[in-house]
């Protein structure tokens, strides 16, 4: 089969899964409803100039909040396009998902077709979209995030190999730029890839003949990565100090293990964590075991494959290790991994590397059965080919019942463009000065608390609040915005203490101002951490 036809054959069946998006509903998910109100407000953001937003202005009943501070921005920069180009949000938000589930597939396409036939390198694209989890994600969690990160692990690793072979200028830039979308696109999958990116890495530079040259550039792209995703990753993780991150999260992951038969099998069904399926998918199981004599072979012919097959079986087993309920010891042990909330989170991990081992199985297996009783290589690529059907055949039959939305919402525009009641998480993003929610529409958005003081309201935008104060007497003013640093009252143009404390006003920014006519402005503002990250982006 050419590579051309096989490619196209690969975006036409990604398409299959995909048709319940076609319906004008938002389909009903854990997290759908919820994402499509965050990128409503990222939007606003940049309409009004803010390329970088980090303040959700109409959440949390209208108080705001800094959830798209530690958000990753990724999959809402790509619907915010969708939405400019004229989609309506609900469809922006789906066509992220539609274009990033048929990405990911030509993305481990790309990379598998480097080192491997070309029809093995179609069936491991298709183990990777048809896995069970990936519909966990698409219909059942909404996890847009999570969906999106699938893209980037092939690409990064196409990349790392292409810049192996042959310094290209090109593939430094876009392996650069796929370790940034990756970092962008999901804060705690990136962390959990970035070994076996490492790893993989170090693979191509023991095999090269150019280590030091090899070391070199692969380093670049690193250091590029992180540094053009820097505006991101570097103040949510240090202003995260300031949230109830470590509070709310704290002891998540002890609810959330699986017993090893849930690998095996599970009903298919659209409830929360610990009640939807956490298959790996029959086929995947296949490729796995598989892999385990096939790896002997390759040791035997002395094939350099070897060392890979190796490290995708053991990344493949720790991943199940860690969300089996008998490793909640390497959990309390290890806080970094604590930061994954999930345990089932590293099903992504589990499906890339079953899919990767079954691209070799199909690679090599064929070859190893029919080599000795086949004596033409026509005879060979006609049972290869006959396999690649059966296999795709089976995918696409195993897989049917998961590609099904449970339902579908039907809500106007204007409820995810105006106050939205929740915060859009757990809370875990809420200042750690504030109640975890707050409950209920304000009266108006600014308050006299004390003294008199008449206000009159100017322009508003997410970041700007702009108001004329009139007061006899000095007044106490509450701005029902919750404070965050980077708030700022200015009067007349001279900066005011805030006070956030006070227990009459949990969180929420208050200041006195004195008695005369005053032009009042209460702006969100870079910090100084923020503002080094964004230089260290665009530098």
């Amino acid at each position: 089969m050419k590579t051309k036809f096989l490619f196209i054959l690969l975006l036409i069946i990604s398409f299959i899964p995909l048709t319940d998006l076609i319906n004008p509903g938002l389909p009903v998910t854990h997290d759908g409803q919820d994402h499509v109100a965050r990128i409503a407000n990222f939007y606003q953001n940049l309409q009004e100039g803010v390329l970088v937003p980090r303040w959700a202005p109409n959440l949390n009943w209208g108080y705001g909040h800094p959830i798209l501070m530690f958000l990753y921005p990724l999959p809402s920069y790509i619907a915010s396009l969708f939405h400019a180009l004229g989609f309506s949000f609900v469809d922006s938000t789906k066509l992220v998902f539609a274009v990033a589930y048929i990405l990911s597939g030509l993305a481990m396409f790309l990379w598998l077709k480097e080192f491997l036939s070309k029809e093995a390198a179609f069936t491991g694209s298709l183990l990777y979209i048809f896995a069970p989890y990936r519909f966990i994600d698409l219909y059942v969690r909404g996890a847009i995030g999570e969906h999106v990160a699938f893209v980037f692990p092939p690409l990064i690793l196409y990349f790392l190999l292409k810049l192996s072979k042959k310094y290209s200028y090109k593939y430094l830039l876009l392996g650069s730029l796929s370790l940034a979308g990756f970092i962008l696109s999901h804060n705690a999958i990136s962390l959990m890839f970035l070994p076996i990116i490492i790893l993989y890495a170090v693979y191509l530079i023991s095999q090269s003949q150019q280590k030091s040259y090899i070391l070199r550039h692969t380093s670049y792209i690193f250091l590029l990565g992180f540094a053009l995703s820097a505006f991101f990753w570097l103040p949510a993780f240090m202003e995260g100090k300031y949230t109830l991150r470590d509070i709310v999260t704290k002891g998540g992951f002890e609810n959330n293990f699986v017993s090893f038969h849930q690998f095996i099998y599970g009903l298919w069904n659209y409830g929360g964590s610990g009640t939807f399926s956490v298959q790996v998918g029959v086929l995947h199981w296949l490729s796995v075991l598989s892999s385990i004599p096939l790896c002997l072979y390759l040791y035997k012919k002395k094939n350099k494959l070897w060392i890979m097959v190796t490290g995708l079986l053991l990344i493949f087993i720790t991943s199940l290790v860690l969300i089996d309920k008998n490793s909640q010891i390497i959990w309390q042990k290890l806080t970094l991994i604590q930061k994954f909330q999930f345990p089932w989170r590293f099903l992504s991990v589990a499906v890339f590397a079953s899919s990767v081992l079954g691209a070799i199985a199909v690679s090599f297996i064929p070859k190893i059965l029919f080599n000795k009783k086949l004596s033409t290589s026509v005879n060979l690529t006609s049972r290869i080919s006959i396999s690649i059907i059966i296999i795709t055949a089976g995918i696409l039959f195993l897989n049917k019942d998961y590609w099904h939305a449970k339902g579908y919402l039907y809500k106007p525009e204007s409820f995810y463009t105006s106050v939205y009641p929740g915060t859009t998480d757990t809370g875990e993003s809420a200042p750690v000065w504030s109640v975890r929610f707050m409950e209920k529409l304000p009266k108006s958005h600014v308050e006299v608390i004390q003294g008199q003081a008449e206000i009159i309201e100017g322009k508003r935008t997410a970041t700007v609040h702009q108001y004329k104060i009139s007061n006899a007497v000095n007044a106490g003013i509450r701005e029902n915005t919750l404070y965050f640093p980077g708030w700022q009252v200015l009067v007349d143009d001279k900066p005011v203490d805030i006070q956030y404390q006070d227990a009459n006003n949990r969180g929420v920014i208050t200041f006195f101002v004195e008695n005369g006519n005053h032009d009042l402005q209460i702006k969100f503002t870079q910090t100084r951490l923020r503002l080094i990250a964004d230089i260290i982006s665009i530098g």
